[in-house]
Parts: C-alpha cells; structure tokens; sequence
C-alpha cells in the first residue's frame, strides 16, 4: 500500500488595510541634544529621528526649535541617547520649549516655557571635551558632534515641512562604563537598552533576537 502525502497547506498572509498614520515614529531611539542658547545657557531637545552611518548622523529638527537654532547657529551639540531609565525625564521634557514667548502654535499644542531643562529632568550636566554644549551624565551613550550641513526639506505641493535635515560628524563618543565589553571598544549589547519611541509610546528593547553577520563581538 502506498501512503499518501498530503501537500503542504499554504502558509498564511495577513490581510492589510490603507492607512493614514498622524505620524510615522514605527520605532526610533529617543535621543536629547543639548545645545547653547545665545546667551551661553545649556538647552535639552528631546527628539526620535536620528540615524548614524559610519562616523556621520543624520538629524531631523523643527526649524523653529530652540535646539535647531542653536545648532545650526554654533555648529556644535551633544547626541544624548536615554535608556529606559531616563523616560520619566524624556517625559518630563517633551512638552517644554527653550524659546520665550512660546510660538503661538506650540501654546495651542499645550508646551510652555522651561529655562533650565537639566534642572527640570533632574540631569547632572558634565562637560564636553570638544564641543562646547554639556553632556547628560545620566544617559548611557553621549556623543558629541559638529554640524557639517543643513538641508531644508522638500517643499511638495506647496507645503513647507517645517524641518531641516542635518549632517553631522561625531567627534567623540562617552559611554557609561557597565555597557562597554572589558578591554575593548565596543558597546556591550546585551547591557545596553535605548529607549525608543513607537508611535508616540516609550519601550524598551527585549532580549537579543541573533546578530548580524557583521558583528565583531
């Protein structure tokens, strides 16, 4: 008697909708970017788009922000970047501007005025070794940059974005001590956590899925 194979069932694909997302933060790392105000005061961003190639980062601002301005202005900044721990804080700075009077259109969104952002967050502000903006003791990677271009975004259909695209090269990186693999320079990925942002959501990363072929540890 022969036996019968029966074929394999189909493997199943899930069935999408159109969608017309408010905003599309699908998942990036939350990152705080401390600049200097004009009169030499440290200010704190909080931001989520922000991508490193190589030794460059690419940054997307508000051009109306406080830390736009600045950054464009000195040329100079810190990349902070939070782990899960410093979400309070992100937090406690998301709805605060560095700029007096509050733009009419960031009063209607509910932020205010805040002139001392470390205090505010409750951050220890460390100095820079290259640049002149201070670092957050508190989050685990620091990095400090200069600016080396500013891109205005596309205007489509009229319509200005509002943001400006920007290069910048990293000069020196800081990292807490316990995310760092004893007696070499890399990061140590299963103690390193960066907080991200999902759709307006803070998460922290799970356990390690696997590694790429490329990874050197």
């Amino acid at each position: 008697m022969h036996s019968i194979v029966l074929p394999n069932p189909p493997p199943r694909v899930p069935s999408s909708v159109e969608v017309c997302p408010s905003i599309l933060y699908f998942g990036t790392p939350v990152a705080l970017i401390s600049t200097l105000n004009l009169e030499g005061a440290a200010n704190l961003s909080p931001m989520s788009s922000v991508w490193a190639l190589a030794d460059r980062l690419v940054l997307g601002l508000a051009q109306a922000s406080q830390g736009c301005e600045n950054f464009v202005r000195s040329g100079e900044a810190v990349i902070n970047l939070p782990g899960p721990d410093q979400c309070v804080a992100v937090e406690a700075l998301a709805p605060t501007t560095g700029r007096f009077p509050v733009p009419g259109h960031k009063r209607d969104m509910g932020y205010r005025h805040e002139g001392d952002k470390f205090a505010l967050a409750k951050f220890t502000p460390l100095a820079s070794r290259f640049v002149g903006p201070p670092r957050i003791a508190e989050c685990p990677l620091q990095l400090e940059v200069r600016l080396l271009a500013a891109h205005g975004a596309s205007v489509v259909d009229g319509a200005d974005p509002g943001f400006l695209l920007l290069e910048a090269k990293v000069l020196q990186v800081h990292a807490h001590q316990d995310i760092v693999l004893p007696g070499s320079q890399h990061i140590d990925t299963q103690q390193w956590s960066p907080l991200l942002y999902v759709f307006r959501h803070y998460f922290a990363t799970g356990g390690r899925l696997g590694r790429n072929f490329r990874a050197e540890t």
